[in-house]
């Protein structure tokens, strides 16, 4: 349960207290799915860390209540990095009952705004807007609106003649032939005086098919108590769009990452058939960076300046310096890529990958927890697991470290200035040390001196007319 009211801290605006309250605890039935509608990601990120991340930006995390419910502690655990407060709501009766359960959290307030965990695209603008508004009009509830050229599906505004004040929220099954044809809708933002709204969401009923307590229901509850409410609309309707169905979440992303795009490319990135790309809200990349087609850049990926990425790669919470070529194909994954490197195509680099300043990994080379040193090459066809390797080396095609035994992994480190020739085995534990030569299709699996040269192979032998004395046999 959230911290009580003496110990934490709040987000003042002028003398009033705010707090922020998402919802969170539904199942999100028409998705048909058996995870938490406010986990499935758009964006590349859950549902409910974007609109985290939009409440951070107004208030401080600990003024965040989280209302949870359906599969809470798998919900709590996805963002327990954000520090938000939670509260549990359980049975989950409807978001009137959200706020019930929320209350005793909320008391210490004079303000809160309620905002949907499933609304990804909503803004710390927008919710700040919403803020200043309802303390500006001295409200009790004030209402986010939005218009849709098709309301179809949303609950209307019904407004008191043609100024802010609101006299219902009426959903669409009871609307009349007249309301139906309304395009204001209610967004489900929210804004409340706290004490008010305490003190009369006992007065909410469940006399609906569902039997739930409706928030909705409290714009004529208080203004049957004589408290204002008020409306205000976005000039944004996409914002407040949530995502109750799979076309709808799959829409939502579209939206999200062609806004990422876009931004990407007012900034100074190059983003060629921008529709074919996945990129996540998280990623940053510098100026005169170019992105080819079909490019995946996820999580928390940083990209530099003057940068290549072509097509069909895909980077995941990596970072990449400044003019780094990354031909097609290429997988990174928690990886560091420094200045002037090449990479691929079909470089594998796996967690714990750190690629120095200028250094080639090339075609089918996989990396694992491997620092490889300024200006040294892998070009082909190799595994580099668990390795220190020196600037300056150059690993030939077909070499392997052997970094298993079965049971642990250990490490291999190859110093300055080493030649490892093609097709040589690495047996750690193992070192070779500075400016040491490796034979090609040697394995190698004790230390290598400086300046040395080892060969790890069996001696060639030579049986001149072999062939032809089996061939005499096999005829007999």
């Amino acid at each position: 349960m959230a911290k009580s009211s003496e110990s934490r801290s709040s987000q003042k605006t002028g003398d009033s207290r705010l707090a922020i309250a998402i919802m969170a605890a539904g199942k999100g039935t028409r998705l048909k799915s058996r995870h938490p509608k406010v986990l499935h990601e758009v964006g590349g990120k859950p549902l409910l860390a974007h609109v985290i991340a939009a409440a951070t930006q107004v208030v401080s995390p600990s003024d965040i209540y989280v209302i949870i419910g359906h599969e809470a502690e798998q919900v709590r655990d996805a963002v327990a990095g954000t520090r938000v407060q939670f509260v549990l709501q359980q049975p989950q009766r409807g978001t009137g009952h959200a706020l019930m359960c929320a209350a005793p959290s909320l008391s210490g307030y004079d303000h809160v705004i309620v905002l949907s965990g499933d609304a990804p695209l909503i803004t710390a603008d927008t919710i700040r807007s919403l803020r200043d508004f309802h303390l500006q009009k001295k409200a009790a509830m004030t209402i986010l609106s939005a218009k849709l050229e098709n309301p179809t599906g949303y609950g209307r505004l019904i407004r008191k003649s043609k100024n802010s004040e609101v006299r219902a929220i009426v959903e669409e099954k009871s609307c009349t032939p007249a309301q139906r044809k309304l395009r204001e809708i209610n967004s489900g933002f929210y804004a409340f005086a706290v004490q008010p709204l305490i003190e009369n969401l006992k007065k909410l009923k469940t006399d609906n098919p569902h039997a739930e307590y409706y928030l909705t229901d409290m714009a004529v509850v208080l203004r049957n108590a004589k408290q204002r409410v008020v409306a205000t609309a976005t000039n944004n309707a996409s914002e407040i769009l949530g995502s109750n169905t799979r076309a709808e979440l799959v829409e939502l992303d579209r939206k999200m990452r062609r806004v990422k795009c876009a931004k990407l490319m007012s900034e100074g990135v190059t983003i060629f058939y921008p529709e074919t790309c996945v990129i996540d809200s998280g990623v940053e990349a510098g100026p005169d960076t170019t992105i080819e087609p079909f490019v995946q850049l996820l999580g928390n990926t940083r990209i530099g300046a003057d940068c290549r990425i072509r097509s069909y790669s895909v980077i995941k919470d990596s970072h990449i310096g400044h003019c780094v070529q990354i031909r097609p194909g290429c997988i990174l994954d928690d990886a560091r890529v420094a200045s002037n490197a090449q990479l691929g195509p079909y470089s594998h680099l796996r967690p714990g990958s750190d690629i120095g300043e200028g250094a080639h990994v090339g075609n089918f080379v996989e990396t694992k927890k491997a620092r490889i040193g300024k200006g040294s090459k892998a070009n082909h066809l190799s595994y580099l697991g668990d390795a220190e390797i020196g600037d300056g080396v150059n690993i030939g095609a077909g070499t392997i470290t052997c970094n298993y035994d079965g049971v642990h992994k250990h490490t291999t480190t190859i110093e300055n200035g080493v030649f490892v020739g093609s097709d040589t085995t690495l047996v750690a534990p193992v070192k070779l040390a500075r400016g040491s030569y490796v034979g090609a299709g040697s394995c190698i699996t004790n230390d290598v001196p400086p300046e040395s040269l080892a060969i790890g192979r069996s001696k060639q032998i030579v049986k001149e007319g072999w062939v032809k004395q089996k061939r005499s046999r096999t005829a007999e």
